[in-house]
């Protein structure tokens, strides 16, 4: 049997190292192998552990097709668990994320107690992440993954399994917000100065720990200014100056203010003022 320290070398996704380092010493390194009979289906170890060998060559597609055949041939054996959970991460390694879903969704359905439950979570959420969109797509995966990211860590907030969710939830979250820019600079471009509002806004307001924020800050600015409301566009560029005062976006801000003989102007009563107070 190949060494457990091989196998969590080949992985990509750290957090899996525990449940495969339990499925290796589950099947046994130093136990016999049974021999088949001429003419008699392999002993489930067998079938287990020659998928087991599949997967640590890296033959990812074969190693999935043998722990089917484990689940198949012996349904109620506890290799069969061992084999879903297997091959929920061979389906993975495929980039078969819709089938390492399905696996995995089958495997809550069917252990909704087991200790390994956090694990089919965890790579329901991750394979959704693992294909997210281009900004400029519809980001119905992107969604997916928020949710099913944010759900692990709700479930399971001490396992390792969050802490990664937690790193992968913030790159989703400015994936999201990018894509809320892409559509609020497309409308600004064309003068539809409302429409550019609300996605800005949105931005500010759901997506505030984002690398998007200051951009967004200065994009209502500018949409602000070119619809008349002073106001808004000087309370605005105030919270953008507190908080990003070394932002070329707010020396941008700033340059338009100057332009029409106005300065950042903190204002209780704006909109602004009250999502960021109630942020911060």
């Amino acid at each position: 049997m190949t060494s457990v320290r091989y196998l969590l070398r080949a992985l990509r996704v750290p957090a899996l190292a525990a449940i495969l380092a339990l499925a290796l010493v589950a099947c046994g390194e130093d136990e016999p192998v049974v021999q088949a009979q001429p003419g008699s289906e392999p002993p489930v170890e067998v079938l287990y552990n020659s998928a087991l060998d599949d997967l640590v060559a890296q033959d990812y597609e074969v190693a999935a097709a043998g722990f089917d055949t484990v689940e198949r041939q012996y349904p109620y054996s506890v290799w069969a668990t061992k084999a879903q959970l297997m091959a929920i991460f061979a389906y993975y390694m495929t980039n078969e994320y819709d089938l390492a879903i399905g696996a995995a969704e089958r495997f809550i359905r069917l252990h909704p107690g087991s200790k390994e439950a956090p694990y089919a979570h965890y790579m329901i959420a991750i394979s959704h992440y693992e294909q997210i969109a281009d900004v400029n797509r519809d980001q119905g995966r992107t969604r997916e993954a928020l949710a099913k990211l944010e759900e692990v860590i709700r479930r399971y907030p001490r396992s390792s399994y969050a802490q990664d969710a937690q790193a992968k939830l913030a790159l989703t979250q400015d994936h999201l917000a990018g894509k809320q820019m892409a559509v609020g600079r497309y409308y600004l471009e064309r003068g539809h100065y409302v429409a550019a509002i609300n996605r800005f806004q949105n931005v500010v307001e759901e997506y505030q720990t984002t690398s998007h924020t200051p951009e967004a800050l200065h994009r209502l600015v500018e949409s602000y200014l070119s619809l008349g409301v002073t106001d808004e566009a000087q309370a605005v560029a105030a919270v953008l100056g507190h908080n990003y005062a070394r932002s070329p976006w707010y020396r941008d801000s700033y340059a338009l203010l100057q332009g029409q003989d106005l300065e950042p102007e903190a204002r209780e009563g704006s909109w602004i003022s009250r999502v960021w107070n109630s942020i911060f």
